[in-house]
């Protein structure tokens, strides 16, 4: 009877099918997720500039809503002194302001002034220029100007006098509205009035006296754009941010490089940020970014591929389970029916109606006896093998003469067959302690192996036995059939039986294993060398204490 070969096929096609999908599997998601990483990060390139806008901008800010503001808190007598300091600081904390003019201005009923509304004029007493200078600020007075900035000022306040609500505060817008004049290149700004400061100038409009006047400020900030520190937080996306004005294209973007913009705000409007990153550069980002990504998918895969190859061993596992149960049964069960058989025939006989000579009833008798030491002897091997493995015995040692102990079971086998040659040589060695019980064992199933599989014209085995180091070494080398490399490792396994045509009856697959696990019950090891059609030699050490 032959066990199916095709046994569990369904079993391992779904493993198959299993590795194959999520293999695809792993495949699309590396794939999806790299194209979707890509995505994210040309969407990021478009959006995250206006960060870099905002950390770029952030000094302007600071100076139009904290620094310049802080010229009202003057209330109108900053001097040329007290207006170059604060130029100084100025040119300091932001670099790219490169000029402040500095008007140093009248409100009152005044006949030669730069706007004169309802008996109110606004006029310039004194301008001066600041210039940042060798870490210094330079300062000059000019006689003859250009007064536009002013005059659009001074026709912002006069209007804000003439119509403001002073029963309310202003609002925000008209403040701006009133009191900044943002240009391209320039922020104009005078000191906010009080809501008192425009009851007195409607009260002085009234009275239309010439020689009051009260002071006011005003400043005007020419900037530098270029002057402006870009700061790129976003290094990772933008290879160079430039500042270009706003009309700029650039001509030799012919490498097809991605490129982006903003515009900047307020006094810069007229100017942009310019961002530019070469294709490999965002590749290089792109991979940096799906590096953990591909890791982790990687990771999954990995651990899916273990569980698969866990489903494999165990099925395969339980295959070779199958196939030795099968012929440990089918074994087993000839192993049986040979002794079986001919106990049933010696006992037919003997129990017939036909009268049977002293002779045979002798001969019925001694094939019982052997047939049954047979099933005995199958039966015990069985069950040492069992305390074998759940360690229900103990190792009695004793001292045994090596020489007397060897030729011993030699000449037991020699009795048994007579066409078996053996040779001992035994090297410094004498005593030895041990369990003679076990090692018996080994001998006894290592000599029965060498006879078996051996040809019939070649029945020969040499047993050398020697001191090496701390160990004892007992060598068993056989000129049989030898044993195939593939099936090396397999031959001390429970149940494990060669296909050959010297082993199809008479074996259960116990003998080596039970070999191996009485020399590992005796801390010992046993190894195997052999050569097909040219014999075995197995090697069993065993520690040797005096």
């Amino acid at each position: 009877m032959k066990t199916d070969k095709h046994l569990y096929r369904k079993n391992f096609s779904l493993i198959i099918v299993f590795l194959v999908l999520i293999s695809v599997t792993f495949v699309i998601a590396l794939f999806v997720s790299y194209n979707l990483n890509a995505k994210y990060v040309e969407n990021e390139f478009a959006s995250k500039k206006i960060d870099v806008l905002e950390q770029t901008i952030k000094p302007y800010n600071d100076l139009f809503q904290s620094k310049i503001p802080e010229i009202t808190s003057y209330q109108g007598f900053l001097d040329s002194a007290s207006a170059s300091r604060y130029a100084d600081v100025v040119f300091t904390d932001y670099p790219f302001v490169k000029i402040i003019l500095f008007y140093d201005a009248r409100i009152g009923n005044q006949r030669k002034s730069a706007v004169n509304i309802n008996n109110l004029g606004i006029s310039v007493k004194a301008l001066y220029r600041f210039l940042p200078k060798d870490g210094e600020v330079s300062g000059l007075r000019i006689l003859n100007s250009d007064e536009v900035d002013f005059k659009q000022m001074a026709l912002k306040l006069s209007r804000y006098i003439a119509f403001s609500d002073t029963t309310r505060s202003s609002t925000q817008d008209e403040i701006y509205r009133t009191f900044y004049d943002v240009k391209p290149g320039k922020i104009s700004y005078s000191n906010i009035l009080r809501r008192e400061d425009v009851k007195t100038f409607r009260e002085m409009e009234k009275q239309g006296n010439p020689s009051s006047f009260y002071k006011q400020n005003m400043m005007t900030f020419l900037l530098d754009p270029y002057l402006l520190m870009v700061k790129n937080i976003h290094k990772e996306l933008y290879q160079s941010v430039s500042i270009q004005p706003v009309v700029y294209d650039p001509l030799d973007n012919q490498n097809g490089d991605l490129v982006t913009e903003v515009s900047l705000p307020g006094a810069f409007s007229d100017y942009k940020l310019f961002f530019r990153s070469a294709r490999g550069y965002l590749t290089a980002e792109i991979n940096k970014r799906f590096a953990p990504i591909g890791a982790l998918v990687l990771l999954i895969y990995c651990f899916l591929v273990l569980i698969g190859w866990l489903i494999y061993r165990n099925l395969d596992v339980n295959l070779k389970m199958f196939k030795l149960q099968y012929d440990f049964i089918n074994n087993f069960t000839h192993e049986f029916k040979t002794p079986v058989s001919v106990i049933k025939i010696a006992g037919s006989n003997l129990s017939g109606d036909s009268e049977l000579s002293e002779r045979q009833r002798k001969q019925y008798g001694r094939i019982l006896n052997e047939e049954a030491d047979k099933l005995n002897e199958l039966m015990n091997k069985l069950l040492s093998f069992t305390q074998l493995e759940n360690k229900s015995i103990h190792i009695k040692r004793e001292a045994i003469d090596v020489k007397e102990f060897a030729n011993r079971y030699i000449e037991t086998f020699k009795i048994k067959y007579p066409d078996f040659k053996i040779v001992l040589k035994i090297n410094d060695v004498k005593t030895f302690y041990t369990d003679p019980v076990l090692l018996g064992s080994v001998f006894q199933n290592l000599i029965e192996n060498a006879y078996k599989y051996s040809h019939p014209n070649k029945k020969e085995l040499a047993i050398n036995i020697g001191h090496e180091k701390r160990n004892i070494i007992f060598s068993f080398a056989d000129k049989g059939i030898g044993i195939q490399k593939g099936e090396l490792s397999n031959i001390f396994k429970k149940f494990y039986r060669i296909e050959n045509k010297y082993n199809q009856n008479g074996s259960v697959g116990l003998g080596l294993a039970f070999c191996k696990e009485l020399v590992n019950f005796m801390d010992g090891e046993i190894i195997v060398n052999s050569k097909v059609n040219e014999g075995s030699e197995f090697i069993v050490t065993l520690p040797y204490e005096n």
